[in-house]
């Protein structure tokens, strides 16, 4: 019944800036961590940023001062705003989140389905 929809994906020239967003829905108690992987063709998939659900953030080193993660409060959305994309940065970006549904004791990971972001001129 989770889901984690993501949106915001697209071709962007070298330079340029988007902003992902993913929306977690169903019958959630809690979200912990919310976060961002990439998977580019050929490549493992990578973490970019995660967020957790006191604001603390970590980055992937390629994307520090780059990008920037952020929830809102209902820590229920987590957005990525891409700026100064690289080409390098073009792959299908996946929205993660650990989370507890509602009448359950523990957490566990969802993934979206993923939105493919293209860097190009």
């Amino acid at each position: 019944q989770v889901q984690l929809v993501e949106s915001g994906g697209g071709l962007v020239q070298p330079g340029g800036s988007l902003r992902l967003s993913c929306a977690a829905s169903g019958s959630i108690f809690d979200i912990n961590n919310m976060g961002w992987y990439r998977q580019a063709p050929g490549k493992q998939r990578e973490l970019v940023a995660v967020i957790t659900s006191g604001g603390s953030t970590h980055y992937a080193d390629s994307v520090k001062g780059r990008f920037t993660i952020s929830r809102d409060n209902a820590n229920d959305t987590v957005w990525l705003q891409m700026n100064s994309l690289k080409p390098e940065d073009t792959a299908v970006y996946y929205c993660y989140a650990h989370l507890r549904e509602e009448g359950y004791y523990y957490g566990m990971d969802y993934w979206g389905k993923g939105t493919l972001v293209t860097v190009s001129s």
